[in-house]
């Protein structure tokens, strides 16, 4: 399995958001030794925000576009294809002001492109080519925003997530919710992180299971496949 990991806090040491996912990504590994791991932590390498010369050249037809469109280009058509080359990914980051971080919102509009990560279909709909990707969102919240508290209708991350990579063919995200952290005394603290934790591992147990399988069936595959050939040249 190839995994993406992005994290996206502008803390260090002190994130919750980077300390869950090292966590999630050890999991996993344990579960998947064959584990591959592209990482990016766009809070050092933001992608650009989009400016005019952008958002001018995305929608221009790739056959039309000048040198000058292409380099501008250039580090967004990368990051799609490292993206669209992961098996799974996993993005890791803190709720600020009830949304996602500056730094994340410029690898979203990075990685949604025409053409590239989403298309359209005979029909006119929009075909996302994220699907079948796994997807795992592990995200740090000072307040509680889970269904029933005060503040759970202020939670405007999760509906942002669930629509931009929806719309890029992601149906069904997993969420992890570590909350509430900064607001809350140490023992509620703990206690968030603790089911954090317990949630992480149950999904990193899910998706080893899986990518281990799935090793097995390609190389049942790749055996056939050889004594095939070895009776051919018999």
């Amino acid at each position: 399995m190839k995994l993406m990991h992005v994290d996206a806090s502008a803390k260090r040491e002190r994130s919750n958001s980077r300390a869950l996912s090292r966590f999630f990504v050890e999991r996993l590994r344990a579960g998947h030794p064959d584990l591959e791991v592209d990482y990016l932590d766009v809070s050092v390498d933001t992608p650009s925000h989009v400016d005019e010369a952008f958002a001018i050249a995305i929608y221009a037809a790739p056959h039309e576009r000048t040198p000058a469109m292409k380099a501008r280009l250039a580090a967004s058509d990368a990051l799609c294809q490292r993206v669209l080359a992961a098996d799974a990914l996993v993005f890791a980051m803190p709720m600020y002001n009830w949304s996602m971080p500056s730094a994340f919102k410029t690898f979203v509009d990075a990685i949604s492109r025409a053409g590239v990560t989403y298309k359209h279909g005979d029909d006119g709909r929009i075909v996302g080519q994220l699907a079948g990707k796994k997807v795992l969102f592990i995200t740090s919240r000072g307040a509680d925003l889970r269904p029933g508290s005060p503040y759970a209708s202020m939670d405007a991350l999760t509906p942002a997530l669930n629509a931009a990579f929806g719309f890029l063919g992601v149906a069904a995200p997993a969420f992890v919710d570590a909350q509430p952290l900064q607001f809350a005394n140490q023992e509620a603290r703990a206690e968030a992180l603790e089911r954090a934790r317990d949630e992480l591992s149950a999904v990193a147990a899910s998706w080893a299971n899986s990518a281990n399988a799935a090793s097995h069936a390609n190389n049942a595959d790749a055996a056939q496949h050889e004594d095939a050939d070895s009776e051919m040249t018999q």
